[in-house]
Protein backbone atom coordinates (compact mmCIF):
# COMPACT_ATOMS: atom_id res chain seq x y z
CA UNK A 1 0.00 0.00 0.00
CA UNK A 2 1.26 3.23 -1.02
CA UNK A 3 0.45 6.46 1.11
CA UNK A 4 0.03 9.95 0.17
CA UNK A 5 2.50 11.87 0.70
CA UNK A 6 0.51 15.24 1.88
CA UNK A 7 -1.35 13.00 3.78
CA UNK A 8 2.03 12.53 5.91
CA UNK A 9 3.06 15.86 6.34
CA UNK A 10 2.95 16.38 9.72
CA UNK A 11 4.73 12.82 9.90
CA UNK A 12 7.42 14.32 8.45
CA UNK A 13 7.77 17.18 10.79
CA UNK A 14 7.39 15.09 13.95
CA UNK A 15 10.52 12.81 12.38
CA UNK A 16 12.37 15.90 11.50
CA UNK A 17 11.93 16.69 15.45
CA UNK A 18 12.69 13.58 16.34
CA UNK A 19 16.06 13.81 13.89
CA UNK A 20 17.22 16.77 16.01
CA UNK A 21 16.57 15.34 19.57
CA UNK A 22 18.34 12.58 18.71
CA UNK A 23 21.19 14.83 17.63
CA UNK A 24 21.01 16.30 21.07
CA UNK A 25 20.72 13.00 22.69
CA UNK A 26 24.01 12.44 21.67
CA UNK A 27 25.43 15.50 22.41
CA UNK A 28 24.65 15.31 25.84
CA UNK A 29 26.25 11.81 26.14
CA UNK A 30 29.29 13.25 24.71
CA UNK A 31 29.32 16.47 27.09
CA UNK A 32 28.72 14.08 30.06
CA UNK A 33 25.21 14.71 30.96
CA UNK A 34 23.41 13.33 33.70
CA UNK A 35 21.43 9.97 33.35
CA UNK A 36 18.10 11.54 33.90
CA UNK A 37 18.26 14.25 31.74
CA UNK A 38 19.25 11.36 28.98
CA UNK A 39 16.26 9.03 29.76
CA UNK A 40 13.86 12.09 30.00
CA UNK A 41 15.26 12.84 26.18
CA UNK A 42 14.95 9.62 24.78
CA UNK A 43 11.60 8.99 26.25
CA UNK A 44 10.59 12.24 24.20
CA UNK A 45 12.00 10.66 21.12
CA UNK A 46 10.25 7.54 21.75
CA UNK A 47 7.07 8.68 22.19
CA UNK A 48 7.67 11.06 19.23
CA UNK A 49 8.41 7.84 17.09
CA UNK A 50 5.51 6.08 17.89
CA UNK A 51 3.10 8.87 17.33
CA UNK A 52 4.81 9.21 13.83
CA UNK A 53 4.15 5.38 13.18
CA UNK A 54 0.61 5.95 14.66
CA UNK A 55 -0.19 8.15 12.08
CA UNK A 56 1.07 6.46 9.12
CA UNK A 57 -0.83 3.51 10.56
CA UNK A 58 -4.25 5.62 11.09
CA UNK A 59 -3.39 7.30 7.51
CA UNK A 60 -3.14 4.05 5.52
CA UNK A 61 -6.44 2.58 7.62
CA UNK A 62 -8.41 5.77 6.67
CA UNK A 63 -7.02 5.20 3.04
CA UNK A 64 -8.50 1.57 3.20
CA UNK A 65 -12.06 2.34 4.35
CA UNK A 66 -12.57 5.68 2.54
CA UNK A 67 -9.92 5.02 -1.10
CA UNK A 68 -11.43 3.52 -4.13
CA UNK A 69 -10.85 0.24 -3.55
CA UNK A 70 -12.77 0.23 -0.22
CA UNK A 71 -14.30 -3.08 0.28
CA UNK A 72 -12.51 -5.32 -2.11
CA UNK A 73 -10.13 -7.51 -1.20
CA UNK A 74 -6.95 -5.87 -1.87
CA UNK A 75 -8.41 -3.42 1.00
CA UNK A 76 -8.96 -6.36 3.36
CA UNK A 77 -4.97 -7.87 2.29
CA UNK A 78 -4.00 -4.18 3.49
CA UNK A 79 -6.31 -3.05 6.63
CA UNK A 80 -4.62 -6.73 7.74
CA UNK A 81 -1.26 -5.26 6.72
CA UNK A 82 -1.86 -2.29 8.56
CA UNK A 83 -3.21 -4.07 11.61
CA UNK A 84 -0.27 -6.05 12.37
CA UNK A 85 1.79 -3.41 11.47
CA UNK A 86 0.05 -1.35 14.45
CA UNK A 87 0.16 -4.57 16.77
CA UNK A 88 3.85 -4.19 16.24
CA UNK A 89 3.96 -0.82 17.97
CA UNK A 90 1.61 -1.25 20.33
Amino acid sequence: MELDKESLADVVVRLRRAQGQIGGIIKMIEEGRECADLITQLAAVSRALDRAGFKIIATGLEQCIMGEDAGTEQARVDRLQLEKLFLTLA
